[in-house]
């Protein structure tokens, strides 16, 4: 693709500014969870390893390079698998509460398969060496 590279770190761009959106509100409690807020529950701050999935792989997007292509693929591939994580992780019941899933989870989600598919498919030239 003509502009994978381009979409790729869109798309990081993308799942870096979806992680200081909201991802779940909890009626109960009346809170309201980011990737980097917890706000009070024991969920941690997950977003912190899609930042760094994230800026590596808009490093590897950039690096013309078979080596840089085939690397960022494996790093695209763990952010979507954090991100699955992180889906079924946040809208999960505890105690008969059951959160609201919020606009921000889906964007992470979204983000990752698009940065998944656009590696999978990289921009890249390939010349052909000439034995004499």
């Amino acid at each position: 693709m003509k502009y994978s590279q381009w979409i790729g770190i869109a798309a990081a761009l993308m799942v870096i500014i979806a992680s200081y959106l909201p991802w779940m509100e909890i009626p109960a409690l009346q809170k309201i969870v980011t990737g980097m807020d917890n706000a009070g529950t024991n969920l941690g701050k997950p977003a912190k390893l899609h930042l760094i999935f994230a800026v590596t792989a808009i490093v590897f997007f950039l690096i013309p390079k078979v080596w840089a292509k085939r690397t960022n693929l494996i790093f695209c591939a763990l952010g979507i698998a954090w991100a699955v994580r992180n889906f079924l992780l946040y809208a999960r019941c505890e105690m008969g509460t059951c959160p609201e899933r919020k606009y921000g989870l889906y964007i992470v989600l979204c983000g990752s398969v698009v940065m998944l598919l656009m590696a999978l498919f990289p921009d890249l030239k390939i010349v052909e060496k000439k034995e004499p």
